[in-house]
């Protein structure tokens, strides 16, 4: 599947390359007018390069259809979790597994703000964690408890066997002088400016 996709990739950035090569040398006049009606006048009265110039173009459209349906079914797949129930199919909205995760960090107060993206692939469930945490802890330690958490509480919710993957990114460490200046500048927001009240 992966290599399908470098293939699909390939074929766009070569397609997309080649075209605005061409549309880069007619805007300087590098490449002329006649050349290209030459080209395709050559195209259009020749049976063997009319054959070949079909069949290419019905191998680019077929090409095209096939990788916008790769990538379209992979990100749908994606963005579901889907397991049996003996009553029938089950498909979960990874929007709600990234909504229980964010309720359920939401108790733990080292955690100022969380941001989570959950992938469900062959392999099983990826979750990134984007943290802001507060100061003055053990990171370590947090992340840890925070992974084993979700781990343990999603498997319980979901009631699946697959690998659970916790991957968290600290992106701030907010410190109490921080939070004392947002607070400040919010109280000088609210506060009408009073005259000499520097003095």
């Amino acid at each position: 599947m992966k290599f399908l996709t470098i293939i699909g990739v390939g074929f766009y950035v070569i397609v997309i390359s080649l075209i605005s090569t061409l549309l880069i040398l007619f805007s300087l006049h590098i490449l002329a007018v006649q050349d290209v009606t030459m080209v395709l006048s050559l195209l259009y009265t020749d049976n063997s390069y009319r054959i070949i110039s079909g069949l290419v173009g019905l191998l680019l459209i077929l090409l095209s259809l096939s990788f916008a349906q790769l990538i379209l079914g992979k990100m749908q797949k994606e963005r579901t979790i889907a397991f049996n129930s003996p009553s029938g199919r089950v498909t979960v909205a990874l929007s709600a597994v990234e909504d229980l995760i964010k309720r359920m960090c939401a108790s733990i107060p080292e955690v100022k703000e969380l941001r989570p993206y959950v992938i469900a692939g062959k392999r099983g469930i990826e979750i990134d964690l984007k943290v802001i945490l507060r100061s003055e802890i053990n990171i370590p330690e947090l992340t840890t408890r925070l992974q084993d958490m979700i781990k343990n509480r999603l498997q319980d919710i979901l009631g699946i066997d697959e690998q659970i993957v916790v991957r968290i990114h600290v992106a701030k460490i907010v410190s109490v002088e921080e939070k004392d200046k947002k607070a400040k500048k919010e109280f000088e927001k609210t506060t009408p400016n009073m005259p000499f009240s520097g003095f």
